[in-house]
């Protein structure tokens, strides 16, 4: 490698040149699982689906398709997991060979590998990450030109590792701590009214080296809950879209008198919110509450949300004098959605959240609970109170069904055969089935992270709620007998 340091890793302490030349690639390119390229990153059963050989051969595919892209660095991060430091030397060798530098920012939040890619100039990044699936999974993201790739571009690289169409190099490594950055930028741009005493959740993973300092930065009293991230985080895997993942933070917030609670995901990209009473409130309704106070500096933009966020969502944003847009579930087009419009904020009811507004543009669940925070700040009633004045009808989390791999495929496009004959509600197939009443709505779709089918329902009142699910499972009768449905 040169020695002028690449576009996104500007010289400086942390940054150290390695002189060791990449491991020779196998001679034999291993084989490409088709169900590990899934919609919008790649992620496998170790050992079984993802072994360091598919994980080298990954990152030889990614380094040739940064070349034919003009990205001639790759930024390279990795979660916590006991296989990440293996498969993170794998992948690294990979894009070597293709010819491509490579920063090693070692263990680092999926933002954090994002925010390199993107603040100084455009630039390619991959991390090593499984986010919520289970210990035995593992995987990676992939970014191009400062994007996250799209479920083309994930297919792609599967082509050129089946066809051979990749390149050959010697690209260089250099080692760059970069986090000290990141965190400077997020306390120049968040501004508390008052201070704020938050208990943080990292789980163990990837967060837990940065979330506590960034935060008492802000001036937040903070209570670490799991901030180690020398002890792992073992068969707990962090899910903030799951209620019951945040019961030990929700009863930490009312233990200690808290004004909020933040738990983080296994790579720091989604956030779970605990209100100061202990109760959850789902991303979907911490979007409301973002985006009306991007609307007073933004009127008339859209507001871009997946189909599983509540009906009472959109209502909120005309009535701050947004545009609504339902859109796809998933990061990568939620993030391509954004980047397309006038909108300075999008979310999912997974947990990501981007802003355009005073950020990148990409999912950041520090950030998003720094700026949740910056609002709830300039209220002085306490944030379960903040929180109740946001509609809201009764609603279940995603309920799953998992299913043999390619099925919920399977199932969907009957399901999506069916739709034509619903004429009594307003049907969307933007991603799934979503049907919506005058009380109440109801969705199924296929996960893109895992092979299950996701459910989702909300009614103005029980009977709504019973009626929407009873009409489901009618459908799902028809369309698939004899699933065991989780409702």
């Amino acid at each position: 490698m040169t020695s002028t340091p690449p576009c996104g890793a500007a010289a400086g302490s942390g940054t150290r040149a390695s002189t060791d030349a990449p491991p020779p690639m196998a001679e034999v390119t291993p084989a490409a699982p088709p169900e590990i390229f899934r919609a919008y990153d790649i992620r496998g059963i170790l050992e079984r689906q993802l072994t360091p050989e598919i994980m080298q051969a990954i990152g030889r595919a990614v380094g040739s398709e940064a070349a034919a892209r003009g990205d001639r660095t790759v930024m390279v991060g990795r979660d916590c997991r006991a296989s990440s430091p293996a498969l993170s030397r794998a992948l690294i060798a990979g894009i070597r060979a293709a010819g491509i530098d490579v920063v090693d920012l070692g263990i680092a939040p999926t933002p954090l590998v994002y925010f390199a890619c993107c603040e100084a100039c455009p630039c390619a990044g991959a991390i090593v990450t499984a986010s919520h699936n289970p210990p035995d999974y593992n995987g990676v993201k992939v970014v191009f030109g400062g994007t996250s790739a799209d479920a083309a571009t994930i297919q792609g690289l599967r082509r050129r590792i089946l066809e051979g169409d990749l390149t050959s190099g010697d690209g260089g490594l250099i080692e760059r701590d970069i986090s000290e950055r990141y965190h400077e930028r997020i306390v120049r741009d968040i501004h508390l009214a008052r201070p704020m005493r938050v208990v943080l959740d990292c789980g163990n993973a990837t967060v837990s080296a940065i979330a506590p300092a960034v935060f008492r930065a802000l001036g937040c009293e903070v209570i670490p809950l799991d901030c180690d991230p020398a002890a792992g985080m073992g068969e707990r895997v962090p899910d903030p879209a799951r209620p019951e993942c945040l019961r030990a933070l929700s009863e930490r917030v009312v233990l200690e008198g808290a004004d909020l609670g933040l738990g983080f995901d296994g790579d720091g990209d989604r956030l779970g919110v605990i209100d100061a009473g202990g109760g959850y409130i789902a991303a979907d309704r911490v979007l409301m509450c973002l985006a009306v106070d991007v609307l007073t500096r933004h009127p008339g933009s859209e507001v871009i949300f997946d189909v599983k966020c509540t009906g009472h969502l959109a209502e909120v944003i005309r009535r701050a004098g947004g545009r609504p847009v339902p859109w796809r579930s998933g990061h990568a087009p939620l993030k391509a959605r954004l980047r397309a419009s006038d909108a300075q904020i999008a979310g999912e009811l997974s947990g990501h959240i981007m802003f355009k507004e005073r950020w990148l543009g990409f999912d950041d669940a520090l950030y998003t609970g720094a700026r949740l925070l910056e609002i709830l700040s300039r209220d002085p009633r306490p944030t379960d109170a903040i929180f109740r004045d946001f509609p809201g009808g009764i609603a279940t989390p995603e309920l799953a069904l998992p299913l043999p791999e390619g099925e919920a495929e399977r199932i969907m496009a009957q399901v999506i055969l069916l739709a034509d004959r619903i004429e009594d509600l307003v049907v969307q197939t933007i991603d799934g089935l979503r049907l919506d009443g005058p009380a109440g709505w109801g969705l199924v779709r296929a996960s893109n992270t895992l092979p299950k089918l996701i459910f989702r329902f909300e009614g103005d009142d029980p009977a709504a709620l019973r009626a929407m699910q009873e009409r489901f499972r009618l459908l799902m009768a028809e369309a698939a007998p004899g699933l065991a449905l989780p409702f």
